[in-house]
């Protein structure tokens, strides 16, 4: 065997066996249809491999035993080690999985299906890697619902409507649409506060996030950010959650006790999607007009490094990570 052989072997070997990079970073190159697995410490890709077409969001589930990888185009969904990144298995007929997300009670499993134009709403069957989703209805929304929340009880499933620049609410008991209300332009990410009170969504066609009383259904502030607010991921201390924003190449800090922003750092060439260290220091960000994906160093506000994957990189994960909270 060849040194170079030798040494993918080890690297694999050393993954699979839970060792010293059993903590890779994930990160989905959605141009490409691949994979990079990424050693966080020495900042170099280990490898990279083929996956589904369209690879753009991932999440683990809530056992912790499996990270899903949703690949809209070919309509199915990849699970993978959450440590190693190893292959676990293929799903397939999950009509365009772009966007998607787990109840907090376990119960449900949702997808977006952008270019379908509806919500897929899916039974949780069984536990650990070999669990099933069995379709129970197919919603048809209007127009590229795009992200996707959960209210904390698990009664409501809330998505982003992008192209009819709305939010839409859906009921879990019974998976019928609430409401739906206009929000600003192309609206993307939402994520919800902590007290449960509050969504923030990203307004991509502006410059701000907007803030809305979901009881109420009526928008109660806009949070001004930069142009192309986009995508969230909590720092993990209950308090502060980061917001990309892709046009102005910004990452925003917003504090949502206060409902106010607190500061930005300088993220270039499209920031998109974001993980956090465990110890809350280091941000990675996907550079989506990039091949790449920039490190932060969120004590100094600044981007010290960036590390090269493949084309549109999009979602990104590491199991040894800050809270999503």
């Amino acid at each position: 065997m060849s040194i170079k052989k030798q040494f993918l072997a080890a690297v694999v070997s050393g993954l699979a066996a839970g060792g010293a990079l059993a903590n890779v970073l994930v990160v989905l190159n959605s141009g490409e249809a691949s994979v990079s697995l990424i050693d966080p410490q020495t900042r170099k890709e280990l490898r990279r491999f083929e996956v589904g077409k369209e690879p753009h969001h991932l999440m683990r589930t809530p056992d912790g035993q499996s990270l899903i990888v949703a690949n809209a185009v070919s309509n199915d969904l990849h699970f993978l080690d959450p440590k190693t990144g190893e292959i676990q298995r293929r799903m397939r007929d999950i009509p365009d999985p772009y966007q998607l997300g787990y109840s907090p009670d376990r119960k449900w499993f949702v997808t977006a299906a952008l270019r379908l134009d509806r919500i897929d709403v899916y039974a949780v069957q069984g536990e650990g890697p070999t669990k099933n989703f069995k379709p129970v209805k197919q919603i048809k929304v209007p127009d590229a619902p795009s992200h996707l929340i959960f209210s904390a009880d698990s009664s409501m499933v809330f998505a982003t409507l992008q192209d009819s620049h709305e939010i839409v609410a859906i009921r879990m008991a019974d998976q019928s649409i609430a409401w739906k209300m206009k929000v600003g332009d192309l609206p993307a990410g939402i994520w919800m506060t902590p007290d449960d009170r509050h969504l923030l969504v990203g307004v991509m066609g502006k410059d701000y996030v907007e803030v809305i009383d979901w009881r109420a259904q009526k928008g109660v502030k806009r949070i001004a950010t930069g142009k192309g607010a986009h995508n969230f991921r909590p720092l993990g201390d209950g308090r502060h959650v980061f917001v990309t924003n892709r046009i102005e190449n910004t990452v925003s800090v917003i504090d949502m006790q206060v409902l106010e922003k607190k500061y930005d750092i300088k993220v270039p060439s499209g920031p998109d999607c974001m993980e956090v260290s465990a110890d809350g220091k280091t941000l990675w960000v996907t550079q989506r007009f990039a091949k790449s994906v920039a490190v932060v160093d969120i004590g100094a506000r600044q981007t010290v490094a960036t590390i090269p994957v493949g084309k549109s990189p999009h979602g990104i994960f590491i199991a040894q990570s800050a809270p999503w909270k």
